[in-house]
């Protein structure tokens, strides 16, 4: 089985058909992007999202996020996702070894990502591709508050 994995620069239907079956394998709350969406992240500065084709059909996806930061460019590997049917047939690596080659050619310094520990696949994927776990906590605000309002300097 040949992978061919390419940067999406323009939004097909095709795409969008493939999201709205690739996105529900990954998550269950998420709704699949429509074909606005998805151009609005192709275009977004700093995304790079790759697909993986195989015999002519997209079965895999992932976004690497590359943005500065004051201790140098960072790369993050967002919403992998490889078609259940594809998976173990190399997808998932050859997805992440493009995103890596990506990052390292936009000279970041490092590359993240996270998965949850039930995707054990995934997870065996990322160990035997040189990455490695740390020892850090994710936090996320759910529900973001309205901001404190702003009182003017020197008041």
């Amino acid at each position: 089985m040949s992978v061919d994995v390419e940067v999406v620069r323009s939004v097909s239907d095709e795409l969008v058909e493939a999201f709205g079956r690739l996105l529900p394998q990954l998550s269950g709350s998420a709704e699949a992007p429509d074909a606005g969406t998805l151009r609005a992240l192709v275009n977004w500065p700093g995304n790079h999202l790759l697909i993986a084709w195989v015999d002519g059909e997209i079965l895999g996806t992932l976004t690497l996020v590359t943005f500065p930061i004051p201790t140098g460019l960072r790369a993050w590997i967002e919403d992998v996702v490889v078609d259940e049917a594809a998976r173990g047939r190399g997808v998932g690596a050859a997805l992440t070894h493009e995103a890596v080659r990506l990052a390292r050619e936009a000279g970041a310094r490092t590359v993240d990502l996270t998965s949850r520990p039930s995707r054990a696949a995934a997870n065996r994927l990322y160990e035997r591709l040189g990455f490695q776990v740390r020892d850090s906590k994710v936090y996320r605000l759910a529900e973001l508050p309205e901001p404190a309002p702003r009182t003017p300097a020197g008041s």
